[in-house]
């Protein structure tokens, strides 16, 4: 059994705080909410504008949602320290980028968890906003945009990609703006079985332009890497891998069909609501047979 190596409690380091340029010095817990009191590490004496040195003017107090502490909501109330500065009176506050966002209501910490839970552990949205303790639309616009940069903009998601498909998917079930999108797949974990597809991107609309313009948008050298482009039965999917010029596709660009099954000879085996419509049938007749029901 391995030797453990205990240190002192730390409430920074348990809250994952240290990340967040933070400093834990209080809490407050109740039934259904924790509260930590956090200050701002770095100091910032000096002035942005001409350089000479400040001196503290007051405190202001940003709250932001934190990851959940056993599916506690947390709040965060980080003390930032404005300065004046002594030459030219500017007035400034302490760096929080690290923390958060600017003008953000969810801190870093929040957002990776937020995050992982609807990626990784296929969390809803409500059940998101519910453990962050915030609104469904700030949990739903912050989880978009971390989202986005993360994932969407990382440009290594399009490295080793050899087969794609593409398909038509119902978005939106209301009647305002347009309910098609154009979905993009990484087929190619699927074509060498080492893992399941995985989702590139998704265009609004589903015309012959969205995805011919998505295509157009990437690079030469990559569509030159494309073996195959898997697509439905829509003609007009072909006609707009045709005019993104995928240089190293098949011709019609589908993926090989199974092979046919032989059909079967002789008469079809009753399928499960016929064996249970007969039993119910030879049920009935048992017991009107017996006087259960009258011949009314």
């Amino acid at each position: 059994m391995s030797q453990n190596t205990f240190a002192n409690p730390d409430l920074t380091t348990f809250c994952r705080l240290d990340e967040l340029g933070l400093r834990a010095v209080g809490q407050h817990l109740d039934r259904g909410r924790a509260v930590l009191d956090g200050r701002v590490v770095e100091r910032d004496y000096w002035c942005h504008h001409c350089g000479c040195q400040g001196v503290p003017r007051d405190t202001v107090i940003r709250r932001l949602a934190h990851e959940p502490l056993e599916w506690r909501p947390t709040t965060l109330l980080v003390r930032v320290r404005r300065y004046l500065c002594t030459g030219c009176g500017r007035i400034w506050r302490q760096d929080t980028g690290k923390a958060a966002p600017p003008k953000a209501k969810i801190s870093r910490g929040g957002l990776r968890w937020a995050l992982a839970g609807i990626v990784v552990s296929h969390l809803s949205v409500s059940r998101v906003a519910a453990g962050l303790g915030v609104a469904w639309h700030t949990a739903n616009s912050a989880v978009l945009a971390e989202g986005k940069r993360v994932l969407i903009n990382d440009p290594a998601r399009f490295d080793n990609v050899t087969v794609i498909g593409n398909d038509v998917h119902v978005w939106s079930h209301t009647r305002k703006g347009d309910k098609f999108v154009t979905v993009v797949i990484d087929l190619t974990p699927v074509r060498t079985t080492t893992g399941p597809s995985r989702l590139l991107d998704m265009v609004e609309g589903r015309s012959k332009q969205a995805f011919t313009q998505w295509l157009a948008d990437r690079p030469q050298t990559w569509k030159d890497r494309i073996d195959v482009v898997a697509m439905n039965g829509f003609t007009g999917l072909k006609d707009r891998c045709q005019r993104g010029t995928l240089g190293g596709g098949s011709g019609d660009g589908s993926l090989p069909r199974r092979a046919p099954r032989r059909r079967r000879v002789g008469p079809l085996p009753a399928t499960r609501s016929t064996r249970h419509t007969q039993s119910s049938r030879a049920c009935v007749l048992c017991q009107l047979e017996a006087g259960h029901f009258s011949a009314n």
